[in-house]
């Protein structure tokens, strides 16, 4: 029996469109659970810990965490545990807000592609295309 041909599959093209939806799940799912967007999650000062809470009968009882409204990779790094409960609580505390953007973005960039279908084409054959190469596509 003869050997038959392998088929050659076609490389994945980049969409700029699909790139840009995956960043605001980021962005939304970062806000919400760090207080700080993608970028600055990476690039945020370390500045949590934990700072005054209660002074009882002259002496200060140190349990508030100071600086958790903004969670940073250094941040991690610092406190670790802190800075993970703050996010488990942020993430639970904006659960719902950070569902419903989600759902709503999903919702927008379906109804956007299929409303520009026609413009995104053009825009993809006439310009990106000669421009960038086959393989990027908006």
């Amino acid at each position: 029996m003869v050997k038959r041909k392998t088929v050659r599959r076609r490389a994945k093209t980049f969409g700029i469109l699909n790139a840009v939806e995956a960043w605001i799940y980021g962005e939304i799912i970062m806000r919400g659970s760090t207080g700080s967007g993608v970028i600055g999650f990476f690039t945020g000062e370390g500045d949590i810990g934990i700072g005054p809470g209660e002074t009882i009968g002259g002496i200060t009882t140190y349990t508030q965490p100071v600086g958790a409204g903004e969670i940073s990779l250094s941040d991690l790094m610092m406190d670790p545990g802190l800075a993970i409960a703050t996010i488990a609580t942020n993430f639970k505390t904006n659960l719902l807000p950070m569902s419903l953007a989600a759902f709503t973005t999903s919702i927008t960039f379906r109804v956007g592609k299929r409303l520009l279908r026609r413009p995104l084409s053009s825009i993809n054959r006439n310009l990106i295309k000669p421009a960038l190469g086959a393989g990027i596509r908006l």
